[in-house]
């Protein structure tokens, strides 16, 4: 037992001092080359804490290893932009010029409920507050809003305003979400004569419909479908 206890320890700080190695980056934002190597040099240093038997340097050299391909690997990317693209790919535009991108919504794999959720995140609500969403190759969502929406608060204009309330999705990729119109108290009817304002006659021609939080009617039509006029 003595001598797994001073085997976990050692792999623990060997292992610690690797991830060190290979930077502060490597602690807070991963790239996809990144993730793979922390995640296997998690399972060599766990095989020797299970079984004494195996010896320590049988995980030591093949993490070292790993720490030089890693090393290896982030100088390549440094010299060539064409490395770069292949290893960690390139940003993505999920939203453009304050528009959904939905080809390269669904290309990345994101939902509109994942959009709106990290989107919520960094402390924007509505959709229509946003110039440019880019998704890093990190997997972090970078937000531009437009212009003016980061200007100066209506408590720095002494302005007395409502609170402001949560947005509320009412149709996402042409259905329609009963229970959210349950819950601000409004019908399909109710949801047919907003749209009809709006010169949409079919829920299937959005790909959303939201109340935003100043519960005005925001809304992004399908690909390929013709704009009301």
């Amino acid at each position: 037992m003595f001598i797994l206890v001073i085997r976990t320890f050692f792999l623990y700080f060997a292992v610690t001092f690797i991830m060190r190695m290979m930077g502060k980056k490597q602690i807070g934002q991963l790239e996809p080359f990144e993730l793979v190597i922390a995640l296997m040099i998690s399972d060599l240093a766990t095989y020797p804490m299970e079984d004494i038997r195996i010896p320590i340097i049988h995980a030591v050299i093949p993490i070292i290893t790993l720490l030089f391909l890693q090393v290896s690997t982030s100088f390549i990317e440094i010299k060539s932009e064409k490395a770069r693209r292949i290893l960690t790919g390139n940003p993505s535009i999920l939203i453009r010029d304050g528009k959904i991108d939905i080809e390269e919504l669904r290309y990345q794999r994101f939902n509109i409920t994942d959009l709106l959720e990290e989107l919520r995140i960094k402390g924007y609500f509505n959709l229509s507050d946003i110039q440019y969403a880019i998704l890093e190759t990190s997997g972090q969502l970078s937000i531009l809003p437009k212009t003016g929406i980061s200007a100066a608060t209506k408590d720095d204009l002494n302005i007395n305003v409502t609170q402001e309330s949560l947005p509320i999705p009412l149709i996402m990729d042409g259905n329609i979400n009963y229970k959210n119109l349950e819950l601000i108290k409004k019908d399909e009817t109710w949801l047919n004569n907003v749209l009809k304002q709006h010169k949409i006659f079919n829920s299937n021609d959005l790909f959303i419909g939201m109340l935003d939080s100043n519960k005005k009617f925001y809304y992004q039509l399908r690909e390929g479908k013709d704009k009301p006029l």
